[in-house]
This record gives C-alpha cells, sequence and structure tokens, in this order.
C-alpha cells in the first residue's frame, strides 16, 4: 500500500484524467511510477558510479576502447 501527497494541480489534472478515460487515479499512478521507476534506477545508478569514478574508485574505459573490445568498429 502507498499513499501519496499531490500538489493540487496535480490532483486535479488526474482527476480530471481519470474523469474523462473512466479508469482511476490509482491506474494513472500506478502506470507513471511503472513507466518512470527504470529510469529513476539508472539516474541513481548513474550518479553512484560517476561519484565512484571521480573518487578514484572507479575505473573508465574510452569508447574506442569499448568499440574494440567488442568488435563494434567503424
Amino acid at each position: 500500500m502507498l499513499a501519496i501527497r499531490l500538489p493540487a494541480e496535480v490532483e486535479s489534472r488526474l482527476e480530471a484524467l481519470a474523469r474523462a478515460t473512466g479508469r482511476t487515479k490509482t491506474f494513472y499512478a500506478r502506470e507513471a511510477i511503472l513507466q518512470h521507476l527504470e529510469d529513476l534506477e539508472d539516474l541513481y545508478l548513474a550518479e553512484q558510479r560517476l561519484i565512484a569514478n571521480r573518487a578514484g574508485d572507479s575505473e573508465s574505459v574510452s569508447l574506442e576502447k569499448l568499440m574494440q573490445r567488442y568488435g563494434l568498429e567503424d
């Protein structure tokens, strides 16, 4: 179970969409979360890798070397 507070404007838009389509607000909230969760996870991972890289705790590989490694050269 999840309860979230939304700004009044967002709540109104969500209610209007639900009324117009005959679906529930919960349906649209769930869809929004499912569609954006993977992007948020990717962003978090990228931020953590950047922090590790800047701290010298992670190794970088150039795009050229990566392409060579996987046989993707032009």
